[in-house]
């Protein structure tokens, strides 16, 4: 039985002047689902992330998310909202609240779903006390799972870059999302962080969390994803299996930057 879509992009177009980021893409992603996006620097695929997370707005196309019981269109919607139902970003650079320890900066994660705002908390009112200690718990659940518990009170400035970015999927896990979208997690990292954040990223797929991500090195793709979708130019030239698509021609000459077969 096929599992349902949790997101469908639908001929995804965005332009900065006259030259396309994204063109005409169409993709869609199972409920479960890892799926890799990987092409060559300037392929389109942080514009992708950014246009499904809404930090961008796309020119042409639409963006479906399942929020309830149906795929919504969200593609009108800000960053906030789209968070807000669940669709969390961990971006490539190390992007972290320095002079905060490590708990306070997943506690940040937070934010998205809270529903007490700031006159709560200035005047520390008994609803706030009960969602600080609720989110307090699962920042501390989220640092476990990945396993930054030890760090919790430690300044987050301390750590290495590898934890560093493993302290930044535990900021999102806090938000308790349903689409983890992961850009270049793996970047700068040595080998025994790329390790590390291997099994951390197996371990989410073995709990189900719907995830896309972003990498360049086809053997952690290859590891990881269940399906690939490979952009070229902001263009969409091929999808399958880690398997079908090592052994694409046109992947092999865009991406990999060898000579297809004649």
């Amino acid at each position: 039985m096929t599992a349902a879509a949790m997101l469908r992009v639908e001929e995804l177009s965005r332009a900065f002047g006259a030259v396309y980021a994204v063109r005409d893409v169409s993709l869609s992603v199972a409920e479960g689902e890892t799926r890799a996006v990987i092409g060559p620097n300037g392929a389109g695929k942080s514009t992708l992330f950014n246009l499904v997370s809404g930090h961008l707005t796309p020119g042409h196309g639409t963006v479906h998310y399942a929020a309830g019981d149906r795929l919504r269109r969200i593609d009108r919607l800000s960053a906030h909202a789209r968070a807000r139902q669940g669709i969390a970003i961990v971006f490539q650079s190390a992007r972290l609240f320095h002079g905060m320890t490590a708990l306070e900066n997943v506690m940040v994660g937070a934010h998205a779903r809270t529903r007490h705002g700031f006159l709560s908390a200035a005047l520390r009112l008994p609803r706030h006390h009960r969602e600080e200690a609720a989110i307090t718990a699962d920042a501390l659940a989220a640092l476990d799972r990945v396993g930054l518990r030890d760090w919790a009170h430690r300044s987050a400035d301390a750590l290495p870059l590898g934890q560093q970015r493993a302290l930044q999927v535990a900021r999102a896990l806090c938000a308790r999302p349903r689409l983890l979208l992961l850009d270049e997690p793996a970047s700068g990292l040595r080998a025994g962080e790329r390790e590390a954040l291997a099994r951390l990223i197996e371990g989410l797929r073995a709990e189900g969390l719907t995830m896309m991500l972003i990498e360049h090195d086809v053997a952690f793709v290859a590891r990881l994803a269940d399906r690939v979708t490979v952009l070229h130019l902001g263009r969409q030239i091929a999808e399958g299996t880690p398997e079908q698509i090592r052994g694409d021609d046109a992947v092999l000459a865009a991406y990999l930057g060898q000579e297809a077969p004649a």
